[in-house]
This record gives C-alpha cells, structure tokens and sequence, in this order.
C-alpha cells in the first residue's frame, strides 16, 4: 500500500537559518506516526510544509496523493490539522467557530456533528460562549473537534494534549487510537515522551532539522526498554557528532 504522507529530501531555511535539512520519511495508512524532538528542532516546520502552509525550500512531499507545493489548498481540504497553539477566533463563540468550519468545508447536519464533539469532549456547556472567554483547555478541545469535523482519512496533529486535564487526555488518546484502527493516519509531533510512547505505533526522531532516528515500537523495545532512554541516546550522539 502507498504512503499517505510521504515527504524527499525536504528543506527549509528562513535566511541563513536551516529549520529543516534533508528529511524524508513515509508515513502508510493506519499509522500513528510520532516526529520527536526537542523544542526548536523543526516538528512545527515540517507540519507546515507538509500541509501547504509554507513552501519548502528543497525537496518534494506528497499528502492523501497530493503534491503539496502544486495543490496546497486541495491538500488542507482533505486534511485535519491541530496546530501548535490553539486559535480560534476571538470574537466567535465556539458554536459559531464550528459552525463556520463546517460552512468552509461545505458540510452538513452541523447540529448532529458538533453535537458528537460536545459530547465527547464534554465542552457543550460553553459552546456559547466567546473564545477568547475560554480556558486554554477548552480552545484545545474546540481546535481538536474542528480537526476532525469533516471526517479526514489523514490528521496532523502538533501537542494536542498540553493544555488538555487527564481525564480529556484519556479520551483524546482513546479517539486518536480508534482514528487509526478504523484506517485514518496520524503524523503527531510532540516532546512529551511519555504520550509518544503511549500512542504511536512508529516513531522519528528530529534534531536540529535532521531527521536522525526512524523506527517502529518494535525496534524500540529491541533497543532499549523506555522511548526516553532511546530519545536521549540519539540526541546526545548527534549533539556530539555535529560538535566535533
């Protein structure tokens, strides 16, 4: 079966800065696939390019059979995309906000659909009110049903959980593994080790723009018991190996 998401040899710079330098990977359907790394180390940059909201310097990348630099609108169509920091309009309540995703992306029955996400995400007693009104916790759940409101075969996903208490967690984590068993494909950046190893079923690992590690749970465990210790490992080597 075809990659989903599949990304050669992508770069990109912002002046005489190098965000993200010569990676490539593959992502196939029914994959949850974790790209980790420290802060700065380009996760949100990849994210970006490879929906089409900035353009690689280098190298091509295709999402859902899409060239992203030819079709980047067609692509952010068919995706769902949960961005690093959550940002639904301010002057729009969270009913409204859903409501004109919906009309966006030309969907219908919006009552039944975001009724589905009020539930699941227990945020329907202040769908009325404005965003800019709402925990950070709570414009993460509004960000998160908008994502998934158009029912994407493909999801890409930037630290869904950090504003999230755990009880959300458990249900966020229980959606994304169900997401993924009925055929969708996540591409999940996150530094929080802890829920990479709880949810993905392959994992990258990113420094410095580089993607250095590649590797299923399998190959996890055979290497080392706990994702930290196989995290620390590679970061430390390449830290050394640029540093020489």
């Amino acid at each position: 079966m075809p990659p989903v998401i599949e990304a050669r040899h992508l770069v990109k710079k912002f002046g005489p800065t190098t965000a993200v330098d010569d990676l490539s990977l593959a992502v196939h359907p029914g994959e949850l696939f974790g790209l980790l790394g420290p802060n700065g180390s380009g996760k949100t940059t990849t994210i970006k390019m490879l929906t089409g909201q900035t353009v690689p310097t280098e190298g091509t990348a295709t999402v859902a059979g899409l060239d992203v630099r030819r079709h980047p609108l067609k692509v952010r169509e068919r995706v769902g995309i949960i961005p690093e920091q959550e940002m639904p309009p301010s002057f729009l309540t969270a009913e409204e906000y859903l409501h004109f995703v919906g009309a966006i992306r030309g969907l219908s029955h919006m009552e039944r659909r975001c009724s589905l996400w009020y539930d699941l995400l227990d945020f329907g007693d202040q769908k009325d009110m404005l965003c800019k009104d709402l925990s950070r916790g709570t414009r993460q759940k509004v960000m998160f049903a908008q994502a998934f409101l158009h029912e994407p075969r493909v999801a890409f996903v930037d630290e869904p959980l950090i504003n999230l208490d755990p009880i959300v967690q458990r249900t966020v984590k229980n959606y994304l593994r169900d997401f993924v068993s009925r055929g969708g494909t996540v591409f999940f950046c996150t530094h929080v080790l802890e829920i990479a190893q709880a949810l993905c079923t392959r994992i990258g690992i990113i420094y410095r723009g580089r993607l250095v590690y590649q590797g299923d749970r399998e190959d996890i465990t055979q290497r080392h018991a706990h994702l930290e210790d196989l995290f620390l490992d590679m970061i430390h080597r390449e830290h050394h190996a640029s540093s020489a």
